[in-house]
């Protein structure tokens, strides 16, 4: 493992070289060790060590959700191709209900229960998702755009094959999301717990995870560009450390993912 120590204390290391590929558009850089704190502004710079070149990592773009005047919904159960817009969704049991395709303009959910719910393929955009709670939610192939999802309490979420854009997951704890073969991009988990995340196969691109704790993730196979991780308070990497390549982890981080590092290039570390 090689790696060169700038000016300013930002180390870049040649861990990891294989890119995003697959026809994603995507074109990763090595995994880069940074120990640059620095938060502010739209880019955060690192240093490849084999290259001794900058890189640039992008911050991913935050939605601006402003929602409307928007009217309670009191139209009974969610329907297939449903189309819902500027409408609040609130204290409502929506466990077991299909909405699969549906479209979600403007709207907010708030203290819902999806327990079991069915919103395969729907569209979720420019919409507030707080307090929401729930076991099973089915997500699968959907798309959101512009979303904030905050202080949610969900469980085996499934939304493997989805789009994510412009959205922040703040607060709150997600146990065994799935997001296989999903596309996440400008995406904030802020604040958040999320035990055992699946990230297998994903492409992600500016992508940031701040203060939160990523308990047992699994990022076999993903593709990455511009993934900080340096601001997650636990990072607790599973399966799939030989997919970091693009992502950006600080010195201590390092430290802590050296020997699933070390096993990962088949070394054996002897005292």
């Amino acid at each position: 493992m090689s790696g060169s120590t700038s000016g300013d204390g930002t180390w870049g290391y040649g861990l990891l070289s294989s890119g995003i590929t697959g026809g994603s558009g995507l074109e990763a850089p090595a995994a880069v060790v940074s120990g640059a704190g620095d938060d502010g502004g739209m880019a955060r710079k690192g240093q490849q060590g084999q290259q001794g070149q900058r890189e640039t990592v992008m911050a991913a773009r935050r939605p601006e959700v402003r929602l409307p005047e928007l009217s309670a919904w009191a139209g009974g159960e969610l329907e297939p191709d449903g189309d819902y817009d500027g409408l609040e969704f609130a204290d409502l049991d929506l466990g077991g209900q299909e909405g699969i395709g549906a479209r979600f303009m403007d709207c907010a959910l708030r203290r819902c229960a999806l327990d079991e719910t069915g919103l395969a393929k729907a569209r979720i955009l420019d919409s507030v998702l707080e307090g929401v709670r729930g076991v099973g939610t089915d997500l699968s192939g959907a798309s959101l755009r512009d979303v904030e999802l905050v202080e949610a309490r969900l469980g085996g979420v499934q939304l493997h094959g989805a789009v994510l854009e412009r959205v922040v997951v703040r607060g709150g704890k997600i146990d065994y999301l799935n997001l296989r073969k999903a596309r996440l991009k400008d995406v904030v988990f802020d604040g958040c717990v999320l035990v055992e995340a699946d990230f297998g196969g994903a492409v992600l691109e500016r992508v940031e995870f701040r203060g939160c704790a990523l308990r047992g993730v699994d990022f076999t196979g993903a593709r990455m560009a511009d993934v900080d991780l340096r601001g997650a308070a636990e990072l607790d990497i599973a399966r799939g450390v030989d997919a970091l390549s693009g992502a950006v982890i600080s010195p201590s981080q390092l430290l802590d993912l050296a020997p699933a590092l070390a096993a990962q290039l088949g070394l054996r570390v002897v005292s």
